[in-house]
C-alpha cells in the first residue's frame, strides 16, 4: 500500500494517540458508569438524549441518530431501559409508523444521579488532561473534523 501524501511523525502520533482515544475512552467511560450507577455508556447517552429533547421524547430514528446506534441497537437499548421503568416505548400517533421513546421521572431520576460520575470520569480522563489555553483551539478544530463528517 502506498500513499501519495504521508503522514509527518507529528501528524503519525497525533493519529495514533487520537486511534487509542477512540478506542480506550468509551471503555473507560462505561466502565466508570456501570461500575458507580449500573448504567451503560449508551444507556446513559439514551437517557441524555432523551431529556433534551422536546417534551423528553423521540422517534426512535431520530433516537438512534441522536445517539449513533443502529436500529436494532437502539431498539434493544430502550427494551432494556423499559424494563427496568425508565423510558417507555409506544406507537408514534402522527403517522401510525414507528415508535416514540420517552423518558420516564424514573430515568430521569437516574440520569440526575449518574450525570455526576459522568462529569467526573470526563473530567478524571479527557479535560483535566488537557491544556487549558489550547481548549478553546481544540474545541473549534474538533467541531470542525465533526461537521465535515457529517
Amino acid at each position: 500500500m502506498t500513499a501519495d501524501n504521508p503522514l509527518t511523525a507529528q501528524e503519525e502520533r497525533f493519529w495514533r494517540a487520537l486511534m487509542r482515544v477512540i478506542v480506550a475512552l468509551p471503555r473507560s467511560l462505561d466502565d466508570d458508569l456501570l461500575r458507580t450507577t449500573g448504567l451503560t455508556l449508551t444507556e446513559y447517552v439514551v437517557l441524555m438524549s432523551l431529556s433534551e429533547a422536546e417534551n423528553q421524547e423521540l422517534r426512535m430514528t431520530d433516537l438512534a441518530a441522536a445517539t449513533a446506534l443502529s436500529a436494532s441497537r437502539i431498539s434493544r437499548v430502550v427494551e432494556a431501559l423499559q424494563s427496568r421503568g425508565q423510558v417507555v416505548k409506544r406507537r408514534y400517533e402522527g403517522d401510525g409508523r414507528g415508535n416514540v421513546a420517552s423518558l420516564t421521572p424514573e430515568g430521569l431520576k437516574r440520569l440526575e444521579a449518574a450525570y455526576p460520575v459522568h462529569l467526573a470520569s470526563a473530567r478524571k480522563r479527557v479535560v483535566d488532561q488537557l491544556d487549558g489555553r489550547s481548549l478553546s483551539a481544540l474545541v473549534r478544530q474538533f467541531e470542525a473534523v465533526v461537521e465535515k463528517l457529517g
